[in-house]
C-alpha cells in the first residue's frame, strides 16, 4: 500500500512518500501527486525515506513527472530516498538528469 500526503507548502511542495508504488498503485500516486501539483504549481520535493519499494513503472512514472515539472520551469527533487530504491535510478542513469539525495 502506498500513501501520498502533502506535509508542507511553503514555497515549494514537500510531498511525503510511504509504502509501495508499483503497478498496481502507480496510477492513484500520479493522479494523486497531479492533483497536488494542479493545485499548486511548485517545485516538488517528494521525501522518500519512508517509500520501501518501486518497480519500473514507478520508475517512468517519476519520470513523467520531473519531466512535466521541467516544462513548466519548476524542480523535482526526490530525497532521502532508500539505497536499495536509489540504486534503480543509478542503473536507469536517471541520477544523472534529477536531483537525488
Amino acid at each position: 500500500m502506498q500513501q501520498v500526503k502533502l506535509i508542507s507548502a511553503d514555497g515549494k511542495l514537500l510531498v511525503a512518500l510511504s509504502g509501495e508504488i508499483d503497478s498496481a498503485t502507480v496510477d492513484d500516486f500520479y493522479a494523486q501527486v497531479n492533483a497536488i501539483y494542479v493545485h499548486d504549481k511548485k517545485d516538488i520535493v517528494f521525501d522518500c525515506s519512508a517509500l520501501t519499494f518501486i518497480d519500473s513503472t514507478t520508475l517512468g512514472t517519476f519520470v513523467k513527472i520531473f519531466k512535466h515539472l521541467k516544462e513548466d520551469g519548476h524542480t523535482f527533487i526526490l530525497r532521502n530516498v532508500q539505497p536499495r530504491i536509489k540504486k534503480l535510478f543509478q542503473i536507469c542513469a536517471l541520477d544523472t538528469i534529477m536531483e537525488i539525495d
